[in-house]
């Protein structure tokens, strides 16, 4: 497989120019990734854009690449986007990691009643570009035309609220109904985002639920297992996918 890498300015990007990566992009491409002259590569922008080309000259600190080919990637619809709530340890980036690999157009962090995680106003900046520059990689690895969106941590008054203009499925062990049955049951042309609401390691509080379902939201369940923090994002973004007919 090809490697993928990022440009800053797609304007630079076109059938027949020469592209030079510099910084740590071309550090990562020549020294972590080891890429050689002749060698097919791809490029692109992380919004849309899309470029095959050849390898001409690498170095440490410069590769440049020669563009055969460039097309434009649409934005899907429904965008899926994660809200995942902040846990401990590194299991909420394992998600954002695993969740941007499965193909989420969007992630929210979210400041649950029962995280063990806090962000405060200091940390809140800080966490959200750890989280963007963890998207950013796992997007490269998956060779994806667009980096999903990092938002700003939310709260559940927040989420609750988009559920007037989106669908919010939140994901609760214990609803009766399942995921993939309210998937299915979506218009087959609606293109309104579908956010999934994945709770913290003490799941998600009662009363959240009920601010979530007044506001409009769906509590679904993932089968019979109760997944962690770090799995239910990304099988539950799986399942959808499915269930949507892009896998």
């Amino acid at each position: 497989m090809a490697l993928h890498f990022l440009v800053e300015d797609a304007a630079e990007v076109a059938e027949g120019y020469l592209v030079v990566l510099t910084g740590a992009e071309a550090h990562h491409a020549a020294t972590v990734r080891r890429v050689r002259v002749g060698e097919q590569v791809t490029v692109g922008d992380g919004r849309g854009l899309w470029a095959e080309g050849v390898v001409e000259a690498a170095a440490p600190r410069e590769v440049s690449v020669r563009v055969t080919a460039r097309r434009e990637v649409p934005a899907r619809t429904p965008r899926l986007v994660l809200v995942q709530a902040l846990a401990k340890g590194d299991r909420d980036e394992l998600a954002v990691q695993a969740a941007t690999e499965l193909g989420v157009d969007a992630i929210v962090p979210w400041q649950a009643a029962r995280s063990v995680s806090r962000w405060d106003a200091a940390k809140a900046e800080k966490g959200r570009t750890r989280w963007a520059g963890i998207v950013r990689e796992a997007a490269k690895q998956a060779h994806r035309a667009w980096i999903p969106e990092v938002e700003t941590v939310a709260s559940t008054a927040q989420i609750a609220a988009r559920a007037v203009a989106s669908v919010v499925l939140v994901l609760e062990p214990t609803a009766s109904e399942r995921l993939s049955d309210r998937v299915r049951a979506l218009p087959p042309t609606g293109d309104a985002e579908i956010l999934l609401v994945v709770g913290p390691e003490g799941g998600i509080d009662p009363r959240e639920i009920a601010e979530f379902t007044a506001a409009g939201a769906f509590p679904v369940r993932l089968g019979e297992s109760v997944l962690r923090t770090s799995t239910a994002g990304p099988a539950a973004l799986a399942a959808v996918e499915v269930c949507l007919g892009r896998w």
